[in-house]
């Protein structure tokens, strides 16, 4: 449910980037900002790779991309590309040969990291076997990565030694004809990495992907990502994002979404608003939205969902969701549907029901687009 035509302060601008494509997936342009994650099963584990790639998903990460260390896991990249469904982003670092390889096995674009590829001549055959295969490039630069002579000239890791790495890069990339590239400046610091992504938004036209690189573990690193992440999409900022943490991908995909279901820059599933809970509470809060949230997952339609425990403020965030439930007394509460009170439904039953009414409205929201679609 959108009100951003009578609310401007909701309304985001994006920067102006070139388009380029991953495999059949837009970056850049009016393209929706595309949610990455990484396997971080071995590669050569084909089938465990494999199953990681279609969990990621199933969970909607428009993109995956897979380390490529070593030969054996440039072969076994082929049939992980041939068996997934979104395009493969192959992770290069040290050896040339790798970027090549990956390219020949079908990766939809190979991600470089400047510092540690070797020379322009190396980079070149790498651009070459892109080209030769359709093949986009992303310039990864990392903080904990950055080439001798501007640690030297900087004396240390710093969002202006980071753009001029990844201008560098471009540079490089430009002078060879190649434009299908995009380009990333990651740090684990949230400072730097946010000062690093506005330099360079202002210094190139080309797609950028976000990320807070190393940002830690579950709670930390989405904590992390969500402050760097998120200031710079409110700015306008991002074309793809990858949250990093140590912690499975599909958290890494649900994070993401998450950040950009907050700010308004895409729609998948169905976005639940609840309460802390307290004393007020009618029924168990915390336990009826877990429970939701299971339910709920195979629901990819776009919609909201108010639950809340009390009157104070339930009937008020109802009125602005697609279906809600505020507690009430006597172990019963109120449903509303599309931000009217429509029927009373007791704690015991409210799940199964509620379950129930967000299915329903997604088939009706599903219906109504393939009627406009036709």
């Amino acid at each position: 449910m959108s009100l951003n035509h009578i609310r401007p302060w909701r309304h985001i601008e994006r920067r102006k980037s070139r388009q380029i494509h991953v495999g059949n997936v837009p970056i850049g342009g009016d393209a929706p900002i595309a949610v990455q994650t990484m396997t971080n099963t071995l590669t050569t584990d084909v089938a465990a790779t494999i199953a990681q790639v279609q969990a990621a998903a199933e969970a909607g990460a428009d993109l995956v991309r897979v380390s490529v260390p070593d030969e054996a896991s440039s072969k076994a990249l082929k049939e992980i590309v041939r068996e997934s469904p979104v395009p493969i982003v192959a992770d290069i670092h040290f050896h040339y040969k790798r970027g090549i390889e990956a390219a020949e096995a079908g990766a939809a674009c190979l991600r470089i990291n400047p510092g540690n590829i070797g020379d322009e001549k190396r980079v070149a055959e790498v651009i070459k076997a892109a080209r030769d295969h359709n093949c986009s490039i992303r310039i990864g630069v990392n903080a904990g990565s950055l080439e001798k002579h501007l640690l030297d000239k900087y004396g240390e890791p710093c969002p202006e030694a980071m753009v001029e790495s990844g201008l560098d890069h471009i540079r490089i990339l430009q002078d060879h004809d190649f434009h299908e590239f995009k380009i990333s400046v990651k740090a684990s610091d949230v400072f730097m990495s946010a000062a690093a992504y506005q330099q360079l938004a202002e210094a190139t036209d080309a797609p950028i992907h976000l990320g807070i690189t190393e940002a830690g573990g579950f709670v930390s690193g989405t904590i992390k990502s969500a402050i760097g992440l998120g200031q710079l999409l409110w700015m306008g900022i991002g074309d793809t994002l990858r949250v990093s943490l140590s912690a499975d991908p599909v958290e890494e995909v649900k994070v993401g979404f998450e950040i950009l279901k907050s700010l308004g820059l895409r729609h998948r599933g169905v976005n639940i608003i609840s309460c802390p809970s307290c004393a007020r509470q009618g029924f168990d809060v915390i336990k009826t939205v877990e429970a939701l949230e299971e339910r709920l997952a195979h629901i990819h339609t776009p919609m909201s969902l108010s639950i809340i425990g009390c009157v104070v403020n339930g009937p008020g965030e109802a009125l602005m969701t697609d279906v809600g439930f505020t507690g009430g007394g006597a172990g019963a509460g109120m449903v509303y549907l599309a931000g009217k009170a429509s029927h009373k439904m007791s704690n015991e039953e409210m799940v199964d029901h509620i379950v129930e009414q967000v299915e329903q409205k997604a088939a009706e929201i599903n219906a109504a687009e393939a009627a406009a679609a036709e």
